[in-house]
């Protein structure tokens, strides 16, 4: 690993930590590095308030700020360039006088889109851009999948027995443990919104709540033929993250559409059934991306 992807890692981690509050803006994490030193670090705690690299610089100790004219600058999305909520980051990195800044990923945003990069090198910073890319894009695909594509970010979710059943001769059978049904009620905790179908929601009359975890119940939606899903409304309303849970129609009709993004399927490798509801057959295009086992239950997690 060299020196440059070990600070970026951090900034990562960092950048976890504005999973709850950060939305609807990106997570981010910034790291300022003196002489192998971190000498300041910061990340975006809460939507509305200072940017990860604003924190980073205020983190700095009064007698480190000499050093900030030979230190580098690691932050794992694009500096904005703009004024929204808070003034431009790049404007601030220039003022602070950091020689070189090593950026994660751009921001595929329609106001910054390479902009807050292109800021710092007219101003004689060295720019360099793409360390660790792939996992600085994947931290943040809710919020560039909602502004590239104008809909949430969708994730479709099922259990089944390890015989390919999601229920039991069509009555609610419990294939997820006491753990993976609170890892349930995490992802809830991290989405926006959760979904499900008119006869899922009349047999199961499921809460879809985050009981079992902390945060915020994401905004509960039924549908059906009379109540069809609009994306167009979901993305009007700030909705960039969608699970949807089911039943097996449901999920079949997102993927005939192409809408997911995400794919999670929990396995009871114990337990089997004689009959009932068949899971959805995988996509052709599903790539799996994660595999962890839970004692007898395995979730799988696929991708495009």
């Amino acid at each position: 690993m060299s020196e440059d992807e070990k600070y970026m890692r951090r900034c990562i981690q960092l950048a976890l930590n504005g999973r709850q509050n950060a939305r609807p803006n990106p997570m981010v994490g910034a790291v300022i590095v003196s002489q192998d030193r971190i000498i300041g670090e910061g990340y975006h705690v809460r939507c509305g308030e200072g940017h990860a690299e604003v924190n980073a610089f205020a983190a700095v100790k009064p007698c480190d700020e000499a050093l900030l004219g030979e230190a580098t600058l690691y932050v794992s999305l694009e500096p904005c360039s703009h004024y929204g909520k808070t003034p431009p980051c790049a404007d601030l990195i220039i003022s602070k006088g950091v020689p070189r800044v090593v950026v994660g990923c751009v921001d595929e945003f329609a106001e910054v889109q390479g902009r807050g990069i292109r800021k710092l090198r007219q101003a004689g910073i060295e720019v360099e851009v793409g360390v660790l890319e792939a996992e600085c894009k994947w931290l943040n695909r809710r919020f560039f999948t909602f502004h590239r594509e104008q809909r949430p970010y969708i994730i479709l979710k099922w259990a089944q027995t390890a015989n390919g059943f999601i229920d039991d001769h069509y009555r609610p059978v419990r294939i997820s443990s006491p753990l993976t049904q609170m890892l349930s009620h995490k992802l809830r905790a991290e989405e926006d919104a959760i979904l499900v179908g008119r006869v899922t929601d009349e047999r199961e009359h499921p809460q879809l709540t985050v009981r079992q975890w902390w945060g915020t119940d994401p905004k509960r939606l039924v549908i059906d033929h009379a109540h069809p899903l609009n994306l167009q409304s979901l993305h009007a309303h700030q909705v960039q993250s969608l699970i949807v849970e089911g039943g097996a129609e449901t999920l079949r009709s997102f993927m005939a559409q192409g809408l997911w993004d995400e794919i999670r399927v929990e396995t009871n490798t114990r337990l089997t059934v004689s009959g009932g509801t068949r899971a959805p057959q995988l996509p052709a295009e599903a790539c799996v991306r994660t595999t962890s086992v839970y004692g007898d239950n395995v979730i799988v997690t696929y991708v495009k």
